[in-house]
């Protein structure tokens, strides 16, 4: 159980909650929401002692696992010891007991030694390496690679360690931030598999719909400057939410309206024969004054594409046996496709297996070692980066809206306005420059250029990383109803199933074609 009692956080004149109190349960898993700043990783930090409370305490169970973010930390670690670490208890006898066997033995000592492993037994430490190599297993991390160090990892595969790290030990309360950051398909679906089954407290955040929609029994929304426990999943939240926002609005209506029938009647015959009458009218009005409604700090970005000045021909690329390598290690091999005008693609397939190469390729950002990439008639290509440094340089001290001037210099001032507007940067942050942007601001500032820019085909990979619920949901609908051609890689399953019209698998066996989304691929496979 974690119980907040009357906390408050306060960042500078803005409150992002205030006297919250809340508790979450044993066996529930609720996932915490609310749109980008709202103060979920706040909240996380200020359970875990990380961050100070403007006021009010908090309470943890003893043993709670928690998502580091920090990978630094553990660079030179062993995989499997940096899962072990994630049970703190059990990491510091054994570390305590290693130190003393490197001494001379004692009586002292070996007193000592007896304490420690009673600890390392009580706490299942003798099945500790076995337990963790099962977790790294279980999340994609082959055996072979389990005894090497942190640092020999690819990062996605560091943040997967950090994620078992959290998981280990049976810790009677979780604490994840974006735990599917960084994972395939089939990683989120082990974990979704592994959290369905867990008996303890789950707090999570996520911007995977599919995946809060899959696990969670509660959520747990920071809005109107507080924090509101919703039964059920995100979508259930969402009915019920606007709901009650409406229900409220219209009995502040409705009182509104009586208030302005009563004053009418009162200021008709308030000073005749009937004004002792109209005394109870008046207490009536002061009765009816509507309850004042807080504002909701959820914002809810505009994403269209506008369509295309000049449509592409009907074949829209070519590709004929194109490979990528990477030293010895062949990523793509082979790979033709003929994609026509209007079809929208979802480019699906484990981490490692070669999307982004394939996209870069598709989009000629990279050179093929082999085949050759023709793009159609008349083809005016945008693309989105999953690195976001591929485009907007992190030192740059030039602002949004300058940076914007820059790249598409023949759009009216206005409508790069209009268009920053729609996606949040709404007056002073149209200025703000672009060193200091946020992932997410970042984000929406390569789709302003894609809204912007009339193409008539996207190449999009992984468009929706650091992108909150509501933007994200955005997108998808931009998307959907896009007038052109679409290449997408994400493991965003609602993204996938809304948007895509066929589907291209990389996987160990080869490259699956499948002409439909990611919800019937996977009926078909089954």
């Amino acid at each position: 159980m974690i119980t907040l009692s009357k906390v408050s956080k306060k960042i500078g004149t803005r409150t992002l909650f205030e006297d919250v109190c809340v508790t979450f349960n044993p066996r529930r898993r609720y996932g915490l929401t609310g749109p980008n700043g709202a103060g979920k990783s706040t909240l996380l930090k200020i359970l875990l002692g990380g961050e100070p409370s403007t006021s009010g305490s908090v309470k943890l169970p003893k043993k709670t696992g928690f998502l580091h973010q920090n990978i630094e930390e553990f660079r030179d670690f062993k995989l499997l010891d940096v899962v072990v670490m994630g049970n703190r208890t059990l990491w510091k006898a054994m570390s305590e007991r290693d130190e003393l066997y490197e001494q001379k033995m004692t009586d002292a000592i070996g007193m000592r030694l007896g304490d420690l492993e009673e600890i390392i037994a009580e706490e299942d430490g003798y099945s500790a390496d076995s337990n963790a190599a099962l977790l790294l297993s279980g999340i994609g991390i082959p055996l072979e690679m389990h005894e090497k160090q942190m640092f020999e990892l690819p990062t996605d595969l560091q943040f997967r360690v950090l994620l078992c790290q959290a998981l280990f030990g049976n810790p009677e309360a979780l604490l994840l931030d974006e735990p599917t950051n960084h994972l395939d398909l089939e990683s989120i679906g082990w974990l979704e598999t592994f959290l369905l089954d867990y008996v303890g407290t789950l707090v999570v955040i996520s911007h995977d719909r599919h995946f809060l929609n899959a696990i969670t029994t509660d959520i747990a929304d920071i809005d109107y400057e507080t924090i509101i426990i919703y039964p059920g999943n995100y979508d259930d939240m969402l009915v019920t939410k606007t709901a009650v926002r409406e229900k409220a609005e219209k009995e502040n209506r409705s009182k509104e309206k009586r208030i302005l029938q009563l004053r009418t009647v009162v200021a008709k015959f308030g000073a005749g024969t009937r004004a002792s009458q109209m005394r109870s009218k008046v207490r009536e009005i002061d009765r009816l004054k509507p309850a004042e409604l807080k504002k909701s700090n959820i914002e809810r970005p505009y994403v269209r594409f506008p369509s295309p000045e000049t449509p592409s021909g009907q074949t829209v690329l070519r590709a004929k046996k194109i490979g990528k390598a990477y030293d010895t290690h062949q990523i793509i091999q082979n790979f033709s496709i003929e994609i026509e005008r209007f079809e929208k693609i979802a480019v699906i397939g484990s981490n490692g297996m070669g999307k982004t190469t394939l996209l870069k390729m598709l989009a000629k950002k990279m050179l093929s070692d082999s085949g050759n990439i023709e793009w159609g008639h008349q083809v005016n290509m945008g693309y989105f980066p999953q690195d976001h440094s591929d485009l907007i340089e992190k030192s740059e001290t030039i602002s949004v809206f300058d940076w914007i001037k820059r790249a598409l210099p023949e759009i009216y001032d206005q409508e790069i306005r209009s268009v920053l507007g729609k996606l949040l940067f709404s007056g002073d942050d149209a200025f703000k420059q672009v060193c200091r942007l946020s992932g997410g601001e970042s984000a929406r500032l390569i789709l302003s250029t894609l809204m912007l820019g009339r193409h008539n085909t996207l190449v999009l990979d992984e468009p929706n990383n650091h992108l909150d619920l509501e933007s994200v949901s955005a997108l998808g609908h931009g998307l959907k109803e896009f007038r052109g051609t679409v290449i997408l890689a994400t493991h965003n399953r609602d993204l996938i199933n809304q948007v895509a019209t066929k589907t291209i698998s990389l996987e160990k066996g080869g490259i699956v074609f499948f002409d439909g989304n990611l919800e019937e691929y996977l009926q078909g496979r089954e």
